[in-house]
């Protein structure tokens, strides 16, 4: 028989892609994780990790046992929530800004969902403006997302530099007027951007209005414009341009957690929960 604790950590450490994330998020020293996964290995006689310093990979056999892990834990989740009849009843509306979803998030609030039947979780992505508004208007009950020099009162989850975005190149001498990639209004991101650089008197065009994080990316990386991004969104080839390129220094960016004054304080407290741990463990 499978030892459900086991399970679950075999589970986590493929969810977070490691030991240490998997150890942060089950509240383990990394020492008792990899004994978890070292026990279950050794009942069924298999090695389940392909294990390098840098990189994991599931073998065959633990491809095949994930799949029944998964099932496994969600039966034991449901069985739990009907017998202790949890007392949650109703809808939460998040709205995420799309640089902060993931995977992984959208696997914990799924979690929590299972946790509480009565309890139903719609996500809606958009920018951190349009969803503030919609939040004001009774359409969300929370709302996930980065703001600059703000005074909205929010839960701050963490903040880092906003930063010019460029091809990861040597840069000689940047186009003029400056060519810009932005999201549409109500940006934060946007509004920093151009106040800086009217406030340091460079001339700027709006060489691509960009609906998704994707197209930022895909403007800096051509070096077609530059793109206001949050320094941990760069990636493989794109580097920050600072004051050596004549650029301003931009405000950091605040990610926050906003709660509708409507929502019900019992439900909003767990999935509030959720986004903390989350996020506790996003920025290791």
């Amino acid at each position: 028989m499978f030892d459900v604790l086991l399970l679950k950590t075999f589970v986590t450490v493929v969810d977070e892609d490691g030991f240490s994330r998997a150890a942060e998020k089950l509240h383990l020293t990394q020492s008792a994780v990899s004994g978890h996964l070292r026990r279950l290995e050794e009942q069924i006689g298999k090695p389940l990790l392909k294990r390098t310093t840098r990189s994991q990979q599931l073998t065959a056999d633990g491809e095949r046992l994930i799949a029944h892990a998964r099932t496994i834990l969600a039966l034991n989740r449901d069985a739990w929530a009907q017998l202790t009849r949890t007392p949650f009843q109703g809808r939460v509306r998040i709205g995420v800004s799309e640089d902060f979803v993931e995977p992984r998030l959208l696997r914990a609030l799924q979690e929590c969902a299972a946790q509480h039947p009565g309890m139903q979780i719609d996500v809606q992505v958009n920018i951190p403006g349009t969803l503030l508004n919609q939040m004001k208007q009774g359409d969300l009950e929370l709302v996930i997302g980065s703001l600059c020099e703000t005074r909205e009162p929010g839960l701050l989850l963490w903040q880092e530099p906003l930063v010019w975005a460029w091809a990861a190149q040597p840069v000689t001498r940047l186009p003029t007027p400056l060519p810009l990639a932005l999201f549409p209004e109500p940006c934060p991101y946007r509004e920093a951007a151009l106040t800086r650089l009217a406030q340091a008197g460079i001339a700027q065009r709006t060489a691509m209005l960009c609906t998704s994080s994707a197209g930022l990316r895909a403007a800096a990386l051509a070096g077609f414009a530059v793109a206001p991004m949050a320094a941990s969104q760069l990636g493989q080839g794109l580097a920050a341009l600072g004051v050596e390129a004549g650029l301003p220094v931009l405000p950091d960016a605040e990610f926050r957690l906003f709660t509708a004054s409507h929502a019900d304080p019992q439900m909003i407290e767990t999935v509030s929960r959720v986004i903390v741990d989350f996020c506790s463990t996003r920025r290791q």
